[in-house]
């Protein structure tokens, strides 16, 4: 008898919705060992699909069941609801509670557990009788900058927060300083809170040489453009870069954000090309042919899409944040000077000095990548701890391990390993 892998997350997998836990789960669906069986809990955004009752899908060749729980279209998606009641998270919820007898006969009769990536729907899996292993994708803090509604109920968020860690078997940061966060906060738990890098596939995203040909410099983004990516501060940098490049410079995106609410973009409109979704071919294809990816964030978790990047062979320009560097074993640094990139300090009092010292330092980026000074192949070695081949099969062991009921052994805490 087959194990059971049950996959919660408000997601199409027919559909278009990008980010980092998009890719994860895509992950998941595609590459999941021979002895396991996978469902998808999410939504049907093309409103195509009688909800509460599974279908067959596949995915590159993979099967899975898919359980639509609720209608909620692709361009609902694209920008953070303003009430909670409008939020996808709080409507998802609800929907797995109306179809919960739908979730219980989802997850079959052999071993079985569930991979959630938000903490809000974990109680619910526990209802369905699914034990969860926690995803812990976020890094954002109190009073920093978001879209998101956890910026103003951060009290619900923390009671969320607190609940899951309890309900769950394990739960896996992204990152170490979250881990140790959570540890402090939640001592109770720390035995069962672990750390565990999002995955990149380097089968799909492989290092090429550089083309330099028309002298034209390609930077690329991908994901939405949330408050805490600081879209501003992106926009501005690019515009003073093309400024010191005399046009020279093509922005390409890939997702399909607005930025109409974003004066700074105004600048850069014309040599913006916008790619929309992709999958990840598609996403593998645009790397190839740009030279360097661009990173602003207030905070992150660790972004599949600098992985993604950097696995491409492309060079990176971004403001530091600590899980760039991480050093725990069996990981390595992603972001090295005069190797990977380069990284800025954030310096909120000069905003403006901060964009023109960025985009200087983008320009010498271009200098070194046309001299021959960057090496797409050694760019691309340093993901090599952080790809699919090396972390997804001890996430699959820890769902073994959570199925056959191991516990952790009290004062050991859960490693990536498990």
């Amino acid at each position: 008898m087959k194990r059971r892998l049950v996959i919660i997350h408000p997601m199409d997998p027919r559909g278009a919705k990008v980010g980092g836990i998009e890719t994860h789960v895509r992950l998941l669906l595609r590459q999941a060992p021979a002895d396991f069986s996978v469902a998808l809990i999410g939504v049907d955004e093309r409103g195509d699909l009688e909800l509460g009752k599974p279908l067959r899908l596949q995915l590159e060749g993979r099967h899975f069941d898919f359980l639509p729980v609720l209608h909620y279209p692709e361009e609902a998606m694209r920008e953070a609801a303003r009430r909670i009641r409008d939020s996808l998270t709080f409507r998802f919820g609800l929907a797995m509670v109306r179809h919960l007898g739908a979730i219980r006969r989802l997850k079959g009769t052999g071993p079985v557990s569930a991979d959630v990536q938000r903490f809000e729907f974990t109680p619910i899996a526990r209802l369905a009788g699914l034990p969860v292993l926690q995803q812990i994708h976020g890094e954002g803090r109190k009073g920093q900058k978001m879209d998101s509604l956890i910026a103003r109920h951060w009290g619900i968020y923390r009671a969320g927060e607190a609940l899951a860690l309890t309900l769950c078997s394990r739960a896996i940061c992204v990152t170490p300083a979250r881990v140790e966060e959570l540890r402090q906060r939640y001592p109770r738990h720390a035995d069962k809170i672990g750390f565990m890098s999002v995955s990149v596939d380097t089968e799909v995203f492989r290092p090429m040489p550089f083309d330099t040909a028309d002298g034209v410099f390609r930077v690329v983004f991908a994901g939405r453009f949330d408050a805490f990516k600081d879209p501003p501060l992106m926009f501005s940098v690019l515009a003073e870069l093309r400024r010191l490049l005399g046009d020279r410079l093509e922005f390409h995106y890939i997702g399909s954000s607005g930025t109409e609410r974003f004066a700074e973009f105004d600048a850069i409109a014309d040599i913006t090309i916008r790619h929309g979704f992709q999958d990840r071919a598609g996403v593998a294809r645009i790397l190839g042919r740009a030279h360097a990816g661009i990173l602003t964030s207030y905070f992150e978790g660790l972004p599949c899409y600098m992985m993604e990047v950097l696995a491409s062979g492309r060079p990176l320009g971004v403001i530091r944040l600590p899980q760039f560097q991480i050093t725990t074993v069996p990981y390595a640094p992603l972001m090295v000077e005069g190797e990977t990139g380069f990284l800025m300090e954030r310096d909120e009092d000069d905003r403006p000095g901060m964009a023109r010292a960025m985009a200087a330092r983008f320009a010498a980026l271009w200098a070194d990548i046309r001299a021959g000074r960057l090496d797409p192949e050694r760019i691309a070695a340093h993901v090599g701890p952080y790809s699919v081949a090396e972390q997804l099969p001890r996430l699959f062991d820890l769902h073994r391990a959570i199925q056959d009921g191991r516990p952790v052994a009290r004062g050991r805490p859960v490693s990536a390993a498990g």
